[in-house]
């Protein structure tokens, strides 16, 4: 297949005009018209998921987010997103990201789907047209009410991660959820408008943390790629679906990219 055609398999699923302005998808690197034989899919494409494509062949890198984010004025090998770039053209891998644009049209619905949460509302609407509204994050109720520590030990259970950060009386009820992939505090103010219980999400700090406390809302953080990772497998078995038999589909392996000691 040629690298239009994925392309094209892509914006089907998360088309370019859902993501924010300030972000940076669809084809970042390659030619459109270069054939695809092999798609390696990470969240990030760091300097070890680019030589992991390399190793395994691939011709196209798949990533949640952008590798070029700001503006570049130059591409040398001395800078660190610099160096990642002359990689991937001299090992003629095209890249492609899917960030905001897959966080309101998969991540944020795959999320909720993952806790078994049916799906109320829409966390904070960011999309409007004739056809249908779209945004970040989704709000819904658990199938009965539990405490917060027990909703900590769902979390960790069904994204299969080892720990979370949590803010808030372990011994309070919880049962409306409000899941925002990701780098969540701005989502705080939507979840209070919904009146959430909780809201599940990553890259809290400390002040965002304990103000969200007083204002009634509880949070867990389950870190940025601890819900986000599920971007890899999921993506694999979409194309997978839908790609010709000629194009084969690898993972980056699943690996938090901190440790905690």
């Amino acid at each position: 297949m040629l690298c239009s055609d994925i392309i094209k398999i892509l914006e089907e699923h998360s088309p370019l005009e859902y993501a924010s302005s300030w972000d940076n998808v669809g084809l970042l690197i390659g030619d459109k018209k270069n054939p695809i034989h092999k798609i390696h899919i990470a969240l990030d494409a760091t300097d070890e998921v680019i030589e992991e494509a390399i190793q395994q062949n691939a011709d196209m890198l798949l990533t949640h987010h952008p590798l070029i984010f700001q503006g570049m004025k130059k591409v040398v090998a001395n800078d660190f997103i610099g160096r990642r770039i002359i990689r991937l053209i001299q090992s003629n891998i095209n890249y492609y990201a899917m960030h905001t644009n897959f966080d309101i049209k998969g991540m944020a619905d795959l999320a909720i789907d993952y806790l078994g949460i049916e799906k109320e509302d829409i966390l904070e609407i960011t999309y409007q047209s004739e056809q249908n509204v779209e945004g970040f994050g989704r709000v819904g109720h658990l199938s009965k009410t539990v405490s917060l520590k027990e909703c900590c030990s769902l979390v960790k259970e069904k994204f299969q991660i080892d720990s979370v950060k949590v803010f808030g009386d372990l011994e309070k009820k919880v049962n409306k959820i409000a899941i925002s992939p990701g780098s969540g505090k701005s989502m705080i103010p939507h979840a209070l408008e919904k009146k959430a219980d909780v809201l599940i999400t990553g890259d809290i700090d400390h002040h965002d943390g304990i103000d969200a406390v007083a204002r009634g809302l509880s949070i867990i953080d389950a870190g940025h790629y601890g819900i986000e990772y599920i971007f890899i497998p999921y993506m694999k078995k979409y194309l997978e679906q839908n790609l010709t038999d000629n194009v084969t589909v690898t993972c980056a392996r699943i690996q938090n990219p901190f440790q905690i000691i």
